[in-house]
């Protein structure tokens, strides 16, 4: 595999943008270069999502551009199997890179391994509409980890999946993950899609889910408030 098929990048958004409460994203001025949607976050007020870094560089640098010249706080995140030169273009526009080792995954969610949470931890479902929000609580009632999938059509897409500090190398990650993908088919989603973290990878991956692509996320520069 040479790229990264937009199709993918774009049906992991709509989750994402879903699982968020987010507007749906819209496209950038250069038509198919890629999608941009509201976060309206501290430092992140703007994210655009490059569909096309690999296929066509040119469209990474006018995103680039783009971006650089943003009014808004604006971060620019582009899945890609090329990493190295998508950095290089970046940084020629002037953004900063915030994290050069985030994965795109997916996996087939009916084959999901299954894990319960070991005592005393217990498990909570809430479903509203297409999202799911599971949360495991110590003996105390306390939230020990949390996590959120969102349902679009077959696809679902999982997202802020947290383990308090406290709480870790205890195989929450792993009941956290079997919660949110039975969640998800129970909703008739089949295919599941996430960007995991550094620190995330290892248990996606022991899990199932395979690389797609690295994921490089960069920033522009930060507008004074009396520009």
């Amino acid at each position: 595999m040479t790229k990264i098929e937009s199709e993918l990048i774009r049906r992991w958004l709509n989750g994402w943008t879903v699982a968020r409460s987010l507007p749906e994203a819209e496209p950038v001025e250069s038509a198919g270069d890629g999608l941009r949607s509201k976060c309206d976050q501290p430092g992140r007020e703007v994210e655009v999502f490059a569909l096309r870094a690999d296929e066509e560089p040119e469209s990474l640098a006018r995103l680039a551009a783009t971006v650089a010249a943003a009014r808004q706080t604006t971060w620019l995140t582009v899945p890609t199997l090329r990493p190295g030169t998508v950095e290089a273009v970046v940084g020629a526009a002037g953004l900063e890179v915030l994290h050069r080792s985030e994965w795109f995954m997916t996996t087939d969610l009916t084959g999901h391994p299954q894990h319960a949470p070991a005592a005393p931890y217990e498990r909570e479902v809430r479903t509203e509409g297409p999202v799911t929000v599971v949360s495991l609580h110590d003996s105390s009632g306390e939230v020990a980890a949390r996590g959120t999938i969102a349902v679009v059509g077959a696809d679902a897409i999982a997202d802020r999946i947290e383990t308090d500090a406290a709480h870790r190398r205890r195989g929450l990650g792993r009941a956290m993950m079997s919660a949110l993908a039975e969640a998800a088919v129970a909703q008739g989603a089949r295919t599941g899609l996430l960007i995991a973290s550094e620190e995330g990878q290892h248990l996606y991956s022991s899990l199932g889910w395979r690389h797609e692509a690295d994921v490089l996320i960069a920033r522009g520069p930060v507008v004074p408030l009396n520009r």
